[in-house]
C-alpha cells in the first residue's frame, strides 16, 4: 500500500505520528500504521467522500477515532493472520487522494500518472 500511495502525483511520506502516512501538499491522504491491539497488525486510514457508508459496512472497518469519522474518514483494522482486500484498499487510496489533492495533480493521477 505504501508503494501504491507514494507512487501518486505529489506524494510524500511522513510519520507526524510514528505512523506512516502518505502526503500530498503537505495534507493527509492515507494513513498506514500497526495495531497495537491486534499485535502485529495493521491499520489503514482514508478520506472516502463518497464510498464511507459503504465501507463502513465492512467487517473490519470503523469511523476514524478523534470526530474524523464525522467527516468521512475510515479506519479497516487487519489482524496478523488475516488477508486484507488490497484492491479495495487500493480504490479507497485512490478516492482518499482525490478528495486531498488539488485537482490538477488528480488529474495527472486520471490521466496515468501513477504506475
Amino acid at each position: 500500500m505504501r508503494e501504491f500511495a507514494l507512487a501518486f502525483p505529489g506524494a510524500t511520506e511522513d510519520f507526524p505520528w510514528g505512523d506512516r502516512v502518505a502526503k500530498v501538499r503537505g495534507k493527509i491522504f492515507v494513513s498506514l500504521g500497526l495495531d497495537p491491539v491486534a499485535g502485529s497488525g495493521m491499520t489503514l486510514t482514508v478520506k472516502l467522500p463518497a464510498s464511507h457508508e459503504a465501507a463502513l459496512d465492512l467487517p473490519f472497518t470503523a469511523p476514524t477515532g478523534y470526530g474524523l469519522g464525522k467527516a468521512g474518514w475510515v479506519t479497516a483494522t487487519f489482524g496478523p493472520a488475516d488477508e486484507p482486500p488490497v484492491e479495495i484498499l487500493k480504490g479507497w487510496i485512490v478516492e482518499s487522494y482525490h478528495s486531498i489533492a488539488p485537482k490538477k495533480l488528480a488529474a495527472e493521477l486520471d490521466s496515468g500518472g501513477q504506475s
